[in-house]
């Protein structure tokens, strides 16, 4: 179920809203567990199976929860439970998103006839599973309190605004608003309007800037002329952003219409003035989330030589590209970027020229 379809539009939200607010009122844990299973029914509408391996994902990271909270204060019992969480994790998302690239690999490097079947991928899966993985570290850095409730963890993996396209929700973000959150009419209002600003960048401005790319882009190159291939990248450069912050903005003004407050998405990301720049402006919840939680734990920018920095990097932008697909043109993509920012940060580009020529330059450069 898309947030842009009537089905949604003119059913499922004024459905949940009704219920939630008149119906309700008042009573929170019902609110929490009424959220939850409209969030599963969100799920189930399109995925109707899968919604069995959200429910193993929430269990599962409950009770790592549980665990990692007991046994804090013992170093090597919480942290392998940690590991134990990562394996289980990370295992669910290579089974159904990495399994069949693995093998097909596998068997063009060794000549093997290894066969896994045709593996459907849950949408969605690489947000909740981040999420979840956020969920049991958190609790172990004490940024949040452990959830003894299954439900209430179940509503943070599951919550349907950030469920299909993100924003990636780290859980020292909401932690104390999944009891505790306050709905004002203010930020109902707030909400309403930025839904509203989404759904017309991707209405009005992504689909219809799609036909151009998507025109382009099929047509064939002896029939595509030089300024038509322009205008196809063009056209593509614009329905990305509008797209993807379009989903954004509609999943933070739901948030606020519950009385969560998601962090930001995008901020202008193309008026950027570097790579650098550009990833502190572009899917900001997936950058900080792998600056959180691969990047600094890895010793980040604050490492002995440039060896181990670049290394940092490279692990960083490798597991991004691979993150985003699984392809080898996903992971040369992020490669790619590895390349950019490792020669940013080496050569201090961002401290470079302070005139308006350079700024221009810059900017042109990162477009």
């Amino acid at each position: 179920m898309l947030f842009s379809s009537l089905v949604f539009l003119s059913g499922f939200l004024p459905a949940v809203l009704l219920i939630y607010y008149v119906f309700l009122r008042g009573r929170r844990k019902a609110q929490n567990v009424f959220l939850l299973l409209a969030s599963l029914g969100f799920y189930a509408w399109g995925e109707p199976w899968f919604v069995f391996v959200m429910m193993l994902s929430i269990i599962g990271n409950w009770i790592f929860g549980l665990l990692v909270d007991r046994y804090r204060t013992y170093k090597f019992r919480a942290k392998s439970v940690i590991t134990i969480s990562l394996v289980f994790n990370l295992g669910i998302i290579f089974i159904f998103k990495y399994l069949m690239f693995t093998v097909s690999n596998v068997n063009k490097l060794f000549g093997t006839s290894i066969s896994c079947g045709k593996i459907i991928l849950p949408i969605g899966i690489s947000f909740f599973t981040f999420q979840a993985i956020s969920y049991v570290i958190d609790i172990y850095r004490q940024r949040g309190e452990v959830q003894k409730n299954p439900l209430n963890v179940g509503l943070y993996i599951s919550f349907f605004p950030q469920l299909i396209a993100g924003p990636i929700v780290r859980y020292q973000t909401v932690a104390k608003q999944i009891n505790n959150r306050t709905e004002t009419f203010q930020d109902f209002s707030e909400g309403v309007k930025r839904f509203i600003t989404g759904l017309g960048k991707k209405i009005l401005i992504a689909n219809n800037v799609a036909l151009i790319a998507n025109y382009s882009f099929n047509l064939g190159s002896d029939n595509r002329s030089v300024a038509f291939a322009w205008l196809g990248a063009l056209a593509y450069t614009l329905q990305i952003y509008f797209d993807f912050s379009g989903y954004s903005d509609m999943a933070i003004g739901l948030g606020k219409m519950f009385g969560f407050n998601f962090n930001e998405n995008f901020i202008y990301p193309y008026i950027s003035s570097s790579i650098k720049e550009f990833w502190r402006r572009w899917h900001i919840s997936l950058s900080s989330w792998f600056k959180e939680y691969v990047y600094i734990p890895l010793g980040g920018s604050r490492v002995s030589g440039k060896k181990r920095l670049i290394f940092n990097l490279l692990i960083v932008w490798f597991l991004t590209g691979l993150w985003h697909g699984a392809n080898w043109t996903f992971i040369c993509w992020g490669l790619l970027y590895f390349v950019f920012i490792s020669v940013e940060k080496l050569s201090g580009f961002e401290k470079k020229g302070n005139s308006v020529l350079a700024a221009s330059f810059k900017h042109i450069y990162t477009m």
